[in-house]
């Protein structure tokens, strides 16, 4: 399936666009370079001119995604700085609308192959690094306990991955009142013990 080329794009950030499809409708098992270099129009040949091999594809991949959250984060934490509960809030919002935006990211993100490298592995995992780190952080300057932390870690991961997903496949709807339903249960979760 040939993709039109877009205009401003080089080879590398389509093959990287095209291999990002390709985790989605066959996982990283499934991998094949071909099809990621026919997505883009070009000869089977032409993503080797550009990665090494398949795995530095793949994790550029997962490079370009990472980068394409931190910015994202980047700029909340800055608007909210001095503010963890606030940053925390607003990147957990933003993360839910990243992952239901970028629905391909999502599925990128979330898969899971025993064959897969663990360098792979790794750097999916960085993407929520910035959420446990706020939670953390949120937890000590009002005096928390560990076992609060990670309750409180894990229900608001659940929430951003759960709402995510409940957005994307419309169990819940995409309006202004489910988006102020998630920060307010995301805040509540900081009101309780």
């Amino acid at each position: 399936m040939e993709k039109p080329k877009r205009e401003g794009s080089s080879v590398k950030e389509r093959l990287i666009q095209a291999g990002i499809e390709e985790i989605c409708e066959n996982g990283i098992r499934n991998f094949s370079t071909r099809r990621v270099a026919a997505r883009c129009g070009v000869s089977c040949a032409a993503p080797y001119k550009h990665f090494a091999d398949q795995q530095e594809l793949i994790q550029a991949i997962i490079d370009h995604i990472n980068q394409e959250w931190y910015r994202r984060q980047s700029i909340i934490e800055k608007k909210y700085e001095g503010d963890t509960r606030k940053q925390l809030v607003e990147i957990s919002r933003a993360y839910i609308y990243f992952l239901v935006e970028y629905p391909s990211f999502r599925s990128t993100i979330m898969i899971r192959d025993n064959e897969e490298e663990p360098e792979h592995i790794r750097a999916r995992a960085g993407l929520s690094e910035c959420t446990k780190r706020l939670v953390a952080k949120y937890c000590q300057e009002v005096g928390m306990s560990p076992e609060d932390e990670r309750r409180k870690t894990y229900v608001v991961r659940s929430l951003i991955y759960g709402a995510a997903l409940m957005l994307d496949n419309g169990e819940l709807p995409d309006v202004e009142e489910s988006h102020r339903a998630i920060a307010e249960t995301i805040e509540r979760e900081f009101d309780l013990p």
